[in-house]
């Protein structure tokens, strides 16, 4: 029999509905697969192997009554940002200590709703906050791709680096993530795994550790696109608990993929070409257009004249939100709990103690943006200029179906590389931010490989609650570009 670990949702659904092998079996294939690995990747932070093989035998009870649901006995992987009930939940952060949640996120119920199996728990950046995974206090995720013939360990993108770690090196069939900056597609090109941020509001936040509260969505990490379009079609759908999920009927993701895209129209951002962009990059983009001119559809130029302020605002928005949402670990309700001289010593030193140096930081930016002298010059003028860009977005797609763009200004980097300088580190986010601040959906795909043979992404982005367009882009890229590529597993 093949290796179940290396099989697709989609392939691994068809196997067990054809009594080729049991949730049981790919189950502890994959709890294997993540003994040999996490040693070196260090993707999961908790494996829950007990758990998962009751969930396993369960989900097969339940196929072999007739009872199978969508994802019925499917192993994947939870970012420690979602709340798992009974199951340490710390945002990969010492602040939360041991906390282990009373109750199950909305997105994870969903996915066990419809019968996947929990392997664990997975490494991110420290309250989703970094784009290389080197701020998580059980220490960094390591890519499982390798630049040529070296032995740098790489990075494999943040926040959601065990997601996109784990799904690469065949140690889930699929992963939830959150993306707040692009912290679900930076992950994804970086890999070369596909992760779509859904439209805001699409997956319901309710149980998942909060950043930025108007930016974080959650969304899924997998091998293909079909398979991230099944995995979206579990997680997202309305929830009274959380005020910003919508309403909206869910389309039929899956269906989406198999769409012709003929005779729709692709932008093409001037705006998104940046200096020291490397060729490849900007090789691959071009290779993208002409793919999407080979299946039909109609390249247009278009402008997103206010994408060089997105950086910027982006980190007045959610510097802000984030030291307003952080306000609430003070160590005196859950989580870790440092006893000072007094009640204000004990938050000082808790929260000293608690918080890494990049979240430290982030918090004291949104401090001092929200301040009253400040809030008008900094806060104020950075939500003027999101509207401004949801704008351009708006003006765009009535131009336009979807909008094509690299994914990432470079591939996969080497851990400690970028780290001392915070800026070069948030620069990553600059072709990612755009799509939450306007709240659109936007998918990340492995396209090609460079000349160090690392994976290089594109991106695809819709019109809000356009999921559907973005699927079929996708795919006929994805069936395009022939990505076959995968991370050698020298940890083996």
């Amino acid at each position: 029999m093949t290796d179940l670990t290396t099989l697709t949702l989609a392939q691994a659904l068809d196997g067990m509905e054809k009594k080729q092998f049991s949730s049981a079996e790919i189950t502890n294939a994959f709890l294997g697969a993540i003994e040999k690995a996490n040693p070196h990747l260090n993707a999961y932070v908790v494996v829950t192997a007990e758990k998962a093989r009751a969930q396993a035998a369960q989900s097969d009870k339940r196929r072999a009554a007739g009872q199978a649901g969508p994802l019925e006995g499917a192993p994947l992987g939870i970012k420690d940002l979602f709340c798992t009930e009974g199951v340490r939940t710390t945002a990969c952060s010492n602040i939360l200590g041991e906390f282990k949640p009373t109750y199950e996120s909305t997105v994870s119920a969903n996915l066990f709703r419809d019968g996947a199996v929990m392997l664990g728990k997975l490494n991110m950046d420290e309250f989703a906050m970094g784009s290389s995974n080197e701020t998580s206090a059980f220490g960094n995720v390591v890519n499982p791709w390798r630049r040529g013939n070296e032995d740098t360990k790489l990075t494999p993108g943040g926040s959601s680096g065990g997601s996109a770690a784990s799904v690469a090196a065949d140690l889930c069939l699929g992963a939830t993530a959150t993306d707040t900056g692009g912290s679900i597609r930076q992950p994804a090109a970086f890999t070369g795994t596909v992760g779509i941020k859904p439209t805001y509001g699409r997956c319901s936040r309710w149980g998942i550790v909060a950043f930025a509260s108007s930016l974080d969505q959650a969304g899924p990490i997998a091998k293909t696109v079909e398979d991230s379009a099944m995995l979206l079609q579990s997680m997202a759908g309305h929830d009274p608990r959380d005020s910003t999920s919508l309403p909206n009927a869910l389309p039929d993701f899956r269906a989406a993929c198999q769409r012709s895209i003929k005779g729709m129209t692709i932008g093409v951002p001037e705006e998104y070409r940046v200096d020291g962009m490397p060729q490849e990059i900007e090789d691959l983009w071009r290779q993208g257009i002409a793919w999407a001119k080979d299946a039909g559809a109609t390249i247009k130029p278009i402008s997103l004249k206010h994408t060089k302020y997105a950086l910027p605002a982006y980190y007045i928005v959610a510097p802000a939100e984030a030291s307003s949402n952080l306000a609430r670990y003070d160590g005196m309700r859950y989580g870790a709990r440092v006893t000072g001289k007094d009640l204000v010593g004990s938050y000082e030193q808790t929260r000293a103690k608690g918080f890494g140096a990049e979240v430290q930081r982030r918090i004291l930016i949104g401090t001092y943006v929200l301040s009253a002298g400040y809030y008008d010059a900094y806060y104020l003028r950075a939500q003027k200029v999101r509207q401004r860009i949801a704008q351009d977005f708006r003006d765009a797609f009535a131009e336009v179906d979807a909008i094509l763009t690299p994914a990432t200004p470079s591939s996969a980097f080497g851990l400690g590389e970028k780290s001392g300088d915070p800026v070069a580190m948030y620069l990553n986010d600059i072709f990612t931010v755009t799509a939450n601040l306007a709240g659109l959906p936007a998918l990340a795909l492995p396209a090609a490989t460079d000349s160090q043979g690392l994976p290089l992404g594109l991106q695809v982005i819709g019109k809000a609650l356009d999921e559907e367009s973005v699927f079929a882009v996708s795919a006929a890229l994805e069936k395009a570009a022939g990505f076959k590529a995968k991370a050698a597993k020298w940890w083996v």
